[in-house]
């Protein structure tokens, strides 16, 4: 089946495609012609995976989805969570956003923190959620090079490295997107199944 991804995140396109090899083709909407911001308005990942998807749904008419991850650090009350890919602001980068939560976690030693990601689907005009999230903690540097966002400074329970010191295929096996894509995943065979 074919299935659009509602982002303009190569990152995130790079990281969902094996997941979901052999179950859905993925098409973004640049492939539409749909180019424009994808708006994410809500302070809450659900609500702002529901507007994506909805958006890009209404724009194309084509079953799709879309993620809204967030870094929740517990000492921060759950911040920056839905606000994590602004967290320095709105003109800020993912190395912008890292050193921020380096600056405002210095001398904590309480850094538990957990990604969420939260997957909102339109399939065959029904509207589905899935949700995955991993638990860890903030480290005080970062460590690796691969992945992106935050992953050179979260390092998740039971793992001596950091989300960037993994192979994709490490980090596939274990992270919050790769969790909710995956139970997304088991949904979309089981409809397969019952056509």
């Amino acid at each position: 089946m074919e299935l659009v991804f509602a982002t303009h995140n190569a990152h995130k396109v790079e990281e969902i495609q094996p997941l979901l090899e052999g179950v859905a083709h993925l098409r973004l909407p640049r492939d539409f012609g749909l180019t424009q911001e994808i708006p994410e308005d809500f302070d809450t990942l659900e609500e702002n995976a529901q507007e994506k998807c909805e958006f890009v749904y209404a724009a194309i008419g084509r079953d799709c989805f879309s993620d809204d991850t967030g870094l929740e650090v517990e000492i921060l009350g759950g911040a920056p969570g839905a606000f994590s890919a602004r967290y320095a602001g709105p003109a800020c980068n993912a190395d912008d956003n890292v050193e921020k939560l380096l600056r405002v976690l210095a001398g904590q030693s309480h850094r538990v923190a957990r990604f969420r990601t939260v997957v909102s689907l339109v399939f065959g005009g029904e509207r589905y959620t899935f949700e995955g999230r991993v638990d860890g903690e903030i480290l005080t540097s970062r460590r690796g090079a691969s992945g992106f966002g935050y992953d050179p400074i979260f390092r998740p329970y039971g793992y001596s490295k950091s989300f960037a010191e993994m192979s994709l295929a490490e980090k596939n096996g274990l992270s919050h997107r790769a969790c909710a894509v995956r139970a997304m995943r088991a949904f979309l065979e089981a409809q397969g199944s019952s056509r």
